[in-house]
């Protein structure tokens, strides 16, 4: 992009300065290759170092810092990358004196400053894009942008009711300062299972998170179910940091469900992505029965035959359940993790 700007900016090439690259097949495959396996290295950090390095920071220092230590790397590329682009286009070795007078050229030219105001710009805009997307939730933004939900459309979902355990008599011994650190680093450690298992959260409700998976994905590779078991071993993972931290262990009970819902964006202060449909009155039905049955997860007998649970899981069928103020009965199940030591 920086060549082609720079290219229609300057005209014909009898008014390129000395510092440009001419763009020819050659550098153009140069480029290409370059920024594709850079693209590939900033993803690996950012996914890797940066995100987690940040996490818990405020927003403002998120995207300064991220902006200062990006900025500092493209630099860097940039003049490692350009010495490499000179000699492809003199067609003669790196070491010669011509791409070196040709580099330095370029340092102290408006053509550097030129792309690293671009870069600059085009590296703001997609972190402010990335962090308020982050912030929203996934997809949620985008959905916005590409208008997806704009007109309400009908689709099937899974949704999982996750509930904390104990969570009224943690919070009266924390107080409501302390227990809303608690939550905060429960939801913390809960996030990497969500997306490592394509989730997407649709709620925060007090202790209660509500998670959403398309069909397609939800039933890939049963993704649903494992999530939920991620989550306790993340969770469990740091048990030590809890226990010494607040004095209490967070643990909490589950509910899967599918069906139909109606899908759009809803607001008019503040909009958001909205879910109507019984199929999230069913699920919060059968999660409420997890304590009653001594169960911490539920899953309805529609759902499993959608699934392959059997060489992974135990299921335990709990019959035909009354739904708490409606009038259909439902079919439910208890899932466990199948252990190694189980198998062999």
């Amino acid at each position: 992009m920086f060549l082609w700007i720079e290219y229609a900016a300057i005209g014909d090439q009898t008014n390129t300065p000395e510092s440009a690259i001419k763009i020819e097949l050659n550098i153009l495959f140069f480029a290409l290759t370059g920024i594709t396996i850079i693209g590939l290295i900033v993803g690996f950090i950012e996914l890797k170092f940066l995100s987690k390095l940040f996490e818990k920071k405020a927003f403002l220092v998120k995207i300064s810092s991220k902006f200062i230590i990006y900025i500092a790397f493209f630099l860097l590329v940039i003049l490692l990358t350009y010495p490499l682009a000179a000699s492809i286009e003199l067609d003669t070795s790196i070491l010669n004196k011509k791409v070196w007078d040709k580099y330095f050229t370029f340092f102290f030219s408006i053509t550097n400053l030129s792309s690293m105001v671009q870069l600059s710009f085009s590296l703001f805009v997609s972190l402010l894009y990335a962090e308020i997307s982050e912030n929203l939730g996934q997809n949620v933004l985008l959905n916005f942008f590409t208008g997806k939900y704009h007109k309400p459309v009908s689709e099937t979902r899974i949704f999982m009711f996750a509930d904390m355990k104990s969570s009224t008599s943690i919070a009266e011994s924390l107080g409501h300062i302390k227990y809303f650190e608690f939550l905060r680093s429960y939801y913390f450690d809960l996030s990497e299972a969500i997306l490592k298992n394509y989730g997407e959260v649709y709620q925060y409700i007090g202790d209660e998170i509500v998670i959403s998976w398309t069909l397609k994905k939800g039933i890939r590779e049963n993704s649903c179910i494992k999530c939920f078991f991620n989550m306790k071993s993340d969770l469990f993972k740091r048990k030590n940091y809890y226990m010494k931290e607040y004095g209490f262990f967070p643990d909490f009970k589950a509910a899967l469900h599918f069906g139909e819902v109606t899908t759009g964006e809803i607001g008019a202060l503040k909009k958001e992505i909205f879910f109507t449909g019984d199929v999230l009155n069913t699920t919060a039905r059968i999660q409420a029965m997890c304590t009653e049955l001594g169960e911490d997860l539920l899953i309805s007998e529609s759902l499993t035959r959608l699934l392959n649970l059997k060489s992974d899981f135990h299921l335990k069928p709990l019959g035909i359940k009354k739904m708490k103020g409606k009038s259909m009965n439902i079919e439910v199940l208890s899932v466990n993790e199948i252990k190694e030591n189980e198998v062999l």
